[in-house]
């Protein structure tokens, strides 16, 4: 095999609201928080344990505008992209390192109450009467042309 595969699959909730930072040019990147849960039952015990692992998201230009006006703290997203490591000096002159995940695609999996600002109307809509299901014309091999 001559490349080789950098992809991670996260299915997990918001740990806080997106974190967005705008640059010259019109680029944007948003980070956010990941948390995904593995549960199980302790087979000594019998309880429930489950364990939760934190992941540092990255997301760009236009999804990471998506993510800002969709997403809050909270919501279920599936996030596919690459795992990338970054380190840079602290200010006490220490070197620090990083591990996250770089979205290339992502869909949101919380579903959205419809917001209204006015009362709900009182006024019933009339049904709308279904078609009649008329079966397919039934056709005779006489009367076939070919």
């Amino acid at each position: 095999m001559a490349g080789s595969v950098n992809k991670a699959i996260l299915i997990g909730h918001l740990g806080d609201d997106v974190k967005m930072h705008y640059f010259e040019g019109g680029n944007s990147i948003g980070r956010f928080p990941l948390a995904t849960n593995e549960t199980y039952t302790n087979r000594q015990t019998g309880e429930k344990v489950t364990n939760t692992d934190w992941h540092n998201v990255v997301v760009r230009n236009k999804l990471a505008e998506l993510c800002e006006k969709y997403l809050k703290k909270g919501d279920r997203v599936y996030c596919e992209g690459r795992i990338k490591n970054r380190q840079w000096d602290a200010e006490d002159g220490t070197k620090r390192y990083t591990t996250e995940i770089h979205v290339i695609d992502m869909t949101f999996l919380s579903m959205k109450p419809e917001v209204s600002n006015q009362a709900p109307s009182t006024e019933a809509k009339p049904a709308q009467p279904k078609a009649p299901e008329t079966p397919a014309p039934s056709v005779e091999d006489d009367d076939l042309p070919f």
